[in-house]
């Protein structure tokens, strides 16, 4: 008797969801189907569903690696060097640091919204607060090669509010093998 208890607790779990999956797969664009109600939802996008069950790209994931360009008023940036070579270094040294100096060209205040770098190896470091027209600031690089040896080559994207909204720095290095 328990045994067959099993067996339709399994059996309507099944049909559940089927039925939920159902419910998933046909609801519209932008929704999901609530369990209570049977009606669409958007509380939830349909893109936060595995894409096997919505077979459109995920949105949510090429949104989580894009870098939300500055709006507002447009201005000019000028680097006194856009390239920096460290030479020769060893493998796994920290104390390689350089900081690039740039001047707000333009008539708004720079706004700077990120600056990532290639690799993790590449850490910038850039001012949050706006640069006024004619000051001047910083980024600071932090590279630190670890494991890697031979001719490197990494940069520092800098996403502000000017046109284009990206300018790249570089590194360079030769990394030798620590002893």
């Amino acid at each position: 008797m328990d045994d067959m208890k099993e067996q339709i607790k399994i059996a309507l779990l099944a049909v559940i969801a089927g039925t939920l999956i159902v419910q998933v797969v046909m609801a519209p664009e932008g929704g999901v189907v609530t369990a209570s109600e049977g009606s669409v939802s958007s509380a939830i996008p349909s893109a936060a569903l595995p894409q096997a069950l919505n077979n459109t790209p995920n949105p949510l994931a090429s949104a989580a690696t894009e870098i939300a360009k500055p709006t507002g008023p447009v201005t000019t940036m000028n680097f006194a060097n856009e390239a920096h070579d460290f030479g020769d270094i060893k493998q796994n040294s920290t104390d390689n640091q350089h900081t690039f100096t740039f001047t707000n060209t333009g008539t708004n205040p720079l706004i700077i919204s990120n600056a990532k770098g290639s690799c993790g190896c590449t850490v910038p470091k850039w001012p949050k607060e706006p640069i006024p027209p004619g000051g001047t600031g910083t980024i600071e690089v932090d590279y630190k090669p670890g494991s890697q040896k031979g001719n490197q080559k990494k940069s520092v994207t800098v996403t502000a509010n000017t046109e284009p909204a990206d300018t790249r720095l570089s590194i360079s290095a030769v990394v030798a093998e620590a002893s």
